[in-house]
């Protein structure tokens, strides 16, 4: 019985920190980011702090704090239909960031996470 509640609990923990998945957010990982920039028209939105962005970024990426994205569109993206690619330092962030600009009506949404797990070059 003891064990049951053991694994109960832990499920219940793990299923509360996947990430959230909807029609308009796809989670890639880093490979098929890198790709998409390369070959693709895309929009890299780093959402850490603008310390976090200084220490160092993904070529290109537009710096938007998650915590200014808010009931409005935001300047730097006017285009709701434009393949937006989203990280942040860990992953966490740039779901929050995701599932905020898709309720702002967001269609093409890429989540891949974050700095932690990006084996390409950065600017510093």
């Amino acid at each position: 019985m003891r064990k049951l509640a053991i694994t109960m609990g832990l499920l219940s923990l793990l299923m509360g920190c996947t990430k959230t998945q909807s029609e308009n957010i796809t989670i890639i990982d880093s490979k098929t980011a890198y790709e998409m920039m390369q070959n693709e028209e895309v929009t890299i939105i780093d959402v850490r702090t603008k310390e976090e962005y200084e220490d160092g970024h993904i070529l290109n990426a537009i710096n938007l704090d998650v915590s200014y994205i808010g009931n409005t569109i935001p300047t730097e993206l006017p285009n709701l239909d434009s393949k937006i690619l989203i990280y942040c330092r860990s992953g966490s962030r740039s779901n929050q960031a995701a599932l905020k600009l898709e309720k702002l009506g967001y269609t093409n949404l890429y989540d891949f996470g974050g700095l932690n797990s990006w084996p390409y070059e950065i600017v510093k």
